[in-house]
């Protein structure tokens, strides 16, 4: 069974992650998300949809791979932050539905989306590497220098903090928070409400809006996983 579903509704698309225990980031599931990508644009829909299941946004990469370390494991860091690049170029506009805990590569694809709704509760929104033993990818300080407040990029990335819903709003990586039952219908309504823009406006205006930190991204990428495609 497929980690990452795809459904569409009319000219929206939803894509859920599922694989039953903590969305981890497996170069499975990794290119489960690329493929729902590739249909959705294939399918011409108006607005995405990424979706956790409950509790859980992801955990971030698969730590059995990264143990293992390799060719294996490079491919899969490269891929999500490539994920990351193509979320923040995405030429219509991606909501994400944060469901839960969303852990290291999994914060770092929620703050890749346009639209960022979180649920309330006990959650945690962390980029938890200083705290593990882990330098911060380079392509990971340019979405969280794109997204957070000065301050809390700087806790954030330095002092390993983890942020609740409601302060994760204020440090910019939540732009609403709702009760959990209503994060994907929520979700789903924002992405309705964007079938209006004119896509090809939307599309010019958000690589212009994000020429730097794509830059910083795509750097960031061939500094620390170069290796990969070489593998």
């Amino acid at each position: 069974m497929t980690p990452a579903t795809y459904e569409r509704e009319g000219s929206i698309a939803t894509i859920r992650l599922d694989d039953g225990k903590a969305n981890a980031l497996s170069p499975t599931m990794l290119d489960a998300i690329g493929k729902a990508l590739d249909r959705a644009e294939a399918d011409g829909v108006k607005a995405v949809v990424l979706a956790g299941r409950a509790g859980r946004f992801s955990a971030g990469f698969d730590l059995s791979v990264l143990s293992a370390a390799g060719p294996d494991a490079l491919r899969m860091l490269r891929g999500g932050f490539e994920l990351a690049e193509r979320m923040l170029a995405l030429p219509r506009p991606i909501v994400v539905a944060c469901t839960g805990h969303a852990i290291a590569m999994g914060g770092f694809l929620l703050g890749s989306g346009d639209y960022r709704i979180g649920a309330a509760g006990a959650f945690r929104i962390h980029a938890n590497e200083v705290a593990i033993g882990l330098t911060m990818p380079l392509p990971a300080l340019a979405i969280l220098r794109y997204r957070l407040t000065p301050s809390a990029f700087d806790r954030a990335v330095c002092l390993a903090e983890a942020f609740d819903p409601e302060s994760a709003v204020t440090a910019g990586l939540f732009d609403r928070v709702v009760p959990p039952d209503q994060v994907i219908t929520t979700a789903q309504e924002v992405a309705r409400g964007l079938e209006s823009l004119d896509a090809r406006a939307h599309a010019e205006s958000k690589l212009r809006a994000r020429t730097t930190v794509l830059a910083e991204l795509r750097a960031g990428i061939a500094h620390d996983f170069g290796r990969a495609e070489a593998a």
